[in-house]
């Protein structure tokens, strides 16, 4: 039997390798765009990758959650009362320039080049099923979490720090 060179070898597995890293390309293919579109302002590329429904949902049960985490009824009470005024604030909120502001507290400054797309698939943490998240820094925490729907991988939830601020939604680092 003859023996496969170590080059050939070599070459197999570093295809094998290669085909986990295509959807972290893929997914850091659209989270470029997605960041080029907060950057500039392009509302329909925008919302072309956020998926506003999950979006949405998301951050209004972070909302309420963090308004009924007092054990107080009073403050219950309120976080009950406050759901549309949470609904219209996360309507609102879910916008190319209210995103370039949390993505400028993460690194992503408007005023500066936004990294490659062979950069970002380097922060891309793939996660269970079809869904992924940026990270800032090698292990650090999720920040913006995607899910790929049909092809397009698109804004599912903000995983960073949220608060309303007079009736606005304000996305803080």
């Amino acid at each position: 039997m003859k023996r496969v060179p170590n080059v050939c070898v070599a070459l197999a597995i570093a295809v094998l390798s290669a085909c986990s890293t295509i959807p972290r390309f893929e997914a850091a293919n659209d989270i470029h765009s997605f960041l080029v579109a907060i950057r500039d302002g392009d509302r329909a590329t925008f919302d072309a990758h956020v998926d506003r429904p999950a979006l949405k949902t998301n951050l209004r049960a972070r909302l309420l959650e963090m308004a009924s985490g007092s054990h107080s009824s009073a403050t219950t009470a309120a976080a009950l009362f406050a759901g549309p005024l949470v609904d219209v604030a996360v309507e609102a909120g879910v916008r190319p320039e209210v995103f370039r502001l949390a993505a400028a507290q993460y690194g992503y400054d408007p005023a500066k080049p936004l990294p490659s797309t062979l950069a970002i698939a380097q922060l891309v943490r793939p996660l269970d099923g079809d869904r992924a998240c940026i990270v800032t820094r090698a292990k650090g925490p999720c920040v913006f979490l995607f899910k790929n729907e049909g092809g397009t991988w698109r804004l599912i939830d903000f995983q960073g720090h949220i608060a309303l601020d007079k009736g606005r939604l304000k996305l803080t680092e």
